[in-house]
């Protein structure tokens, strides 16, 4: 693999990468055994890594420790994340592993500060999402090898905040390196043609979604349903956690009888949500109320400072079969109209879609990464790719169904408004690409030159288990 690959691959996997965890902070391993040797899949063979003593500090990075565990933990976590690790040496996770500790290390010194609540709520998030792919807080705890949620959730909090601190770090770094014209012209034109990148096969995707109407008797109905739970909770002490666990449509929270703890005011939690959460007193159940998932009653558990523990029951409003037949017609005629000519694509889209975030643009689709309009074949979401693979440019898909993550419906159909096909880099097609390639190799030698210098003045101590690796940054010290 030729440097300008890995210098796009080894941004590129920072700008793909979801919360990730610190692997010395977690403890999340598969095996029954933290301390066994553990087998990672590679391709199609099972190729065994152990550490080379249990439980060994690997290094020490001013006041951060690596263990031996933590690179092992780090082959887990990336093969999880379906990262090959087929080329991945121990040194060269050591080595990045240390580049994180120095980072969080020197943000510390510089006093680069992240308040509290900012991690709390990436913590709330997390949790949400572990919760709804676990099924209870219990689960997560167990799955995390932990006793309670109350441990995972201290140790969270130390890992998301040394991540936040080496990634400031970094930022301050590369704040402000820029490259000009020139500079990318010579980038570009020093690398030998046969060493060029291969850019991946691209498309720019547009999309029509429409809605079944919920119909205001659909809203009445749903709010009666809640308003009879609350007043057979109030009037005849009937148990709110078990109404959750028999009525709530929250599939985070029915099975816990509809429990959140620790709701912050900061947390990301929707704003109708928060409002009812932190105006209610110990004990009180809050009217029906609406937000955008659909129509919830709330009672606050327990008010402990600025967080509260608080149990939900939400109600869906009902889709009849009249609005969803509708919806199928007005879907079915805005296809046939655009495949006769009559309205194009993106103008029936402006006019027609319930998709907020992309009708105003014509349906055209942002990539979630790299925040412009092209998706890279071979990294798109898998469920997107099977809908759109097989189009040509401009052909309209058929009428698909989607559900969020409510349970509500919804129908669509896509195009494929542009497809650029695999090519070796050209400078003038690519410049972009080229120019964002040239930035990036400018921040990394930005960033070794901060390393090489931040490690002279750094209390540094690597286990001569790794004293023969040939680390990126001189962290021998030599």
């Amino acid at each position: 693999m030729n440097k300008y690959l890995l210098i796009f691959l080894f941004f590129t996997a920072a700008a793909q990468a979801q919360v990730v965890l610190e692997p010395d902070s977690t403890g999340v391993v598969k095996s029954n055994d933290s301390l066994a040797v553990q087998q990672i899949q590679v391709r199609d063979s099972l190729i065994p890594f152990q550490r080379y003593k249990a439980e060994g500090v690997s290094a020490v990075v001013g006041e951060y420790v690596i263990l031996d565990s933590d690179i092992d933990k780090a082959y887990v976590e990336m093969q999880s994340q379906g990262i090959s690790i087929e080329d991945i040496t121990r040194c060269q996770l050591m080595g990045k592993l240390m580049e994180d500790k120095l980072y969080s290390h020197q943000a510390k010194q510089d006093s680069i500060m992240v308040p509290d609540a900012e991690i709390n709520g990436m913590i709330d998030q997390q949790m949400q999402y572990m919760v709804s792919e676990l099924g209870s807080e219990e689960k997560v705890a167990a799955y995390y090898r932990k006793d309670n949620i109350a441990e995972l959730r201290s140790e969270l909090f130390d890992a998301n905040k040394n991540l936040k601190l080496a990634r400031m770090m970094q930022d301050k770094v590369i704040e402000k390196v820029e490259v000009t014209p020139e500079e990318v012209r010579t980038f570009f034109f020093s690398i030998p043609e046969e060493e060029r990148p291969v850019f991946s096969a691209e498309i720019e995707i547009a999309q029509i979604v429409v809605d079944p109407e919920i119909t205001q008797q659909a809203k009445d109905e749903a709010i009666a349903k809640l308003n009879a739970m609350r007043a057979d909770i109030i009037d005849n002490g009937a148990s709110f956690a078990t109404k959750a666990v028999l009525y709530s449509q929250d599939p985070g929270s029915s099975s816990k009888g509809g429990l959140y703890m620790a709701v912050k005011r900061d947390s990301p939690w929707a704003k109708e949500f928060k409002d009812q959460a932190f105006s209610l007193l110990e004990g009180e159940i809050s009217e029906p109320f609406e937000t955008e998932f659909g129509y919830h009653i709330l009672y606050v558990e327990k008010i402990r400072g600025q967080e509260v523990d608080v149990r939900h029951i939400l109600i869906f409003p009902e889709v009849s079969q009249k609005s969803i037949d509708a919806a199928q017609k007005k879907i079915e005629d805005l296809k046939t109209q655009i495949e006769a000519g009559e309205i194009t694509f993106a103008e029936a889209a402006r006019k027609n879609s319930d998709d907020k975030d992309t009708r105003n643009n014509g349906g055209q689709l942002i990539n979630p990464i790299t925040f412009d309009t092209k998706f890279d074949l071979t990294k798109m979401d898998p469920a997107l790719s099977a809908q759109v693979y097989n189009l040509t440019e401009g052909e309209v898909s058929k009428i698909f169904t989607d559900r969020d993550r409510t349970g509500k419906s919804s129908l669509k159909i896509l195009t494929v408004t542009k497809k650029y096909p695999e090519h070796k880099a050209d400078y003038s097609k690519d410049y972009e690409r080229i120019k964002q390639l040239a930035l990036r190799e400018k921040q990394i030698k930005a960033i070794n030159k901060w390393q090489n210098e931040k490690i002279k003045d750094t209390y540094i101590s690597i286990n001569q288990d790794y004293q023969e690796c040939d680390f990126a940054g001189n962290w021998m010290k030599k």
